[in-house]
């Protein structure tokens, strides 16, 4: 357990989400989740699925504002990610900032 997880969108992935109310990435209908990072996971999780991405924003989310659970999952052999089952509220998002690597 943290007591923040990252989330990765591009700018106008969280324009779309901010004008809609929500959070619901294409992952959560196809998977039935939204992909949530710790912060010590946030750089791999660029590194292996936005490598490729000039603009990523970083949504940081307060777990306890969260509506949905969250279950961690194995992502990659021997790493457990966290994912929310359920939209991300944007009353539990307390940052929205350029992702800059660490």
């Amino acid at each position: 357990m943290t007591d923040r997880y990252l989330h990765l969108v591009t700018p106008a992935e969280w324009a779309a989400s901010v004008a809609a109310g929500v959070h619901a990435p294409p992952s959560l209908a196809a998977q039935g989740f939204v992909h949530l990072s710790t912060p010590a996971q946030v750089d791999r999780t660029v590194a292996r699925h936005y490598a490729d991405v000039a603009d990523l924003l970083v949504v940081e989310v307060d777990p306890a504002r969260l509506e949905a659970p969250v279950v961690f999952e194995e992502g990659e052999p021997g790493e457990w990610f966290p994912h929310l089952f359920g939209p991300l509220e944007l009353a539990a998002v307390v940052d929205v900032r350029p992702w800059v690597e660490s």
